[in-house]
């Protein structure tokens, strides 16, 4: 169930145009706050349950986090259904930017296109939309003196204050969509779920482990890609094989 509601009225509050941090990191949004990190509430909470292939980030960046509030703030102005508005806001903004691209490239080399029987990864973010569902190991956006938390530091996965998150969210959307192949974007969000699968709450056989995360400041990316292309496209075809 949407908490746009809960969140309505300070939405509609926000100006029009690119927000700031001064404008989306206030306490009208904060969830919680441990130590340095400070976590806020965004309108994610869309799961789609029919998805073949789910994509798992760290934690939304503030870039995802004001493009999601300015999609929010545009559908509470055309009264559109609370769900419609997550929807939208998690279609327009997830790994918006050069991250998209990277990541079209490594999964259209390892044949994820050929295995859904669609022309491209692109695609998946256009008119395939819903054979993909996007989300993070923490839900949230999570900060850490005002800057986006990058999965270490402490690391996701020893981290008890974000495990909670990944444990009552992460599992669950993991679990609803029951079908879909998972790529996690980088070695935090794969140590995550390695530790959901040594728990037996996840089949390892559903996992991308080793997919190296898209961002351009990942200066590893093309080597650590082409170490692992074999075995992640072998990954691929043995997941939709059985399906």
């Amino acid at each position: 169930m949407s908490q746009l509601m809960k969140y309505k009225d300070f939405i509609l509050s926000l100006p029009s145009g690119a927000l700031t941090k001064e404008q989306l990191l206030v306490p009208e949004l904060l969830l919680n706050s441990h130590q340095n990190m400070s976590l806020y509430y965004i309108p994610f909470e869309y799961v789609n349950e029919q998805a073949k292939i789910m994509i798992i980030g760290i934690t939304p960046g503030f870039t995802q986090m004001a493009i999601a509030y300015e999609q929010a703030r545009l559908g509470l102005l055309e009264n559109r259904p609370h769900p419609e508005i997550d929807q939208r806001a998690k279609a327009v903004a997830s790994f918006a930017g050069t991250m998209r691209q990277n990541l079209y490239e490594m999964l259209d080399v390892i044949r994820l296109p050929e295995a859904l029987e669609i022309e491209s990864t692109k695609s998946l973010f256009e008119q395939e939309r819903h054979l993909l569902h996007t989300t993070s190991a923490v839900r949230y956006p999570v900060f850490q003196a005002g800057e986006n938390y990058t999965g270490h530091q402490p690391e996701l996965v020893k981290s008890a204050f974000l495990m909670q998150y990944a444990r009552r969210i992460l599992l669950a959307e993991l679990q609803a969509a029951q079908d879909a192949l998972i790529v996690p974007l980088g070695k935090s969000v794969a140590d995550v779920l390695q530790q959901f699968t040594r728990e037996g709450l996840l089949d390892g056989e559903r996992c991308l482990f080793h997919m190296p995360h898209p961002s351009g400041a990942n200066g590893h990316r093309r080597r650590q890609f082409a170490e692992r292309k074999a075995e992640l496209e072998r990954t691929v075809q043995d997941w939709f094989g059985r399906l």
